[in-house]
């Protein structure tokens, strides 16, 4: 069951485990987002975990990884582009940009998957680091505070029937 290997993780590394599931989700870490981040809400509001300690690893950790992808856009950029100029989708991705970018941008971090790819092309494509960082970042803050408040909300009804079925 998911939660008690969300617990074991908790305690073998305590907090860290939220901030480096976030951090290192876009390098492979298999444990959706959205997963881990309504089971840390569940978790803390049913007291097995402290809430804000838990959020607070949450929202750093995703702010760590859409952070790094913008600067990796940015600093290896050239050499993406020209790899993927001919690619249709990223010729589709880039020209969504171009054209709705402050929509893109804020959108694309509730999207799974396109949360870690839009600040690579973002940083890609030469936007400045304090535009990117108002955008996203706000549009992060919102992201995790919406799904912890849902995990919160709809978790204890979750975990009670989760402890019934057992």
């Amino acid at each position: 069951m998911i939660v008690n290997t969300v617990l074991n993780l908790i305690h073998q590394y305590g907090y860290l485990f939220f901030f480096l599931a976030f951090s290192l989700g876009p390098f492979g870490i298999p444990i959706p987002n959205e997963v881990t981040i309504l089971t840390s809400a569940i978790l803390s509001r049913s007291g097995f975990i402290n809430h804000w300690v838990a959020y607070i690893s949450i929202l750093i950790g995703l702010l760590t990884a859409i952070t790094v992808a913008y600067f990796t856009g940015k600093l290896f950029g050239h050499k993406f582009k020209h790899k993927f100029s001919h690619n249709k989708h990223y010729l589709i991705a880039e020209s969504i940009l171009r054209k709705r970018g402050h929509v893109a941008m804020c959108i694309g971090m509730f999207i799974p998957i396109v949360r870690y790819f839009m600040p690579l092309l973002i940083g890609l494509s030469g936007i400045n680091y304090q535009k990117f960082a108002f955008i996203t970042y706000s549009s992060a803050l919102l992201w995790t505070i919406i799904f912890f408040a849902l995990g919160s909300f709809f978790g204890i009804p979750i975990l009670s029937m989760l402890e019934d079925i057992k």
